[in-house]
């Protein structure tokens, strides 16, 4: 996926305390240009200001992952209301 920085690990996650938990359906955009539907479980923001989501795609991807959120890469979806 195309993000403009790198990874939190599983060895140093951010502060629990500091997480926003939530569920928000995602499209994931791949630089190969395919699509893939996904969930963020879990919003962080850096000292610098810059917003990390826990992404996990769907149905069976791999283990939920920190990343720098980049809207143009993941595209929020309703969760209620449509």
């Amino acid at each position: 996926m195309a993000t403009k920085s790198g990874l939190l690990t599983w060895d140093c996650p951010p502060p629990e305390a500091e997480v926003r938990w939530v569920y928000q359906p995602v499209e994931v955009h791949h630089p190969d240009g395919n699509w893939e539907l996904g969930r963020i479980s879990g919003w962080w923001t850096d000292a610098t200001g810059g917003e990390w989501c826990r992404l996990r795609t769907l149905p069976a991807g791999p283990r939920p992952q920190w990343l720098r959120y980049d809207p143009e890469a993941v595209r929020l979806l309703p969760s209620t209301g449509i």
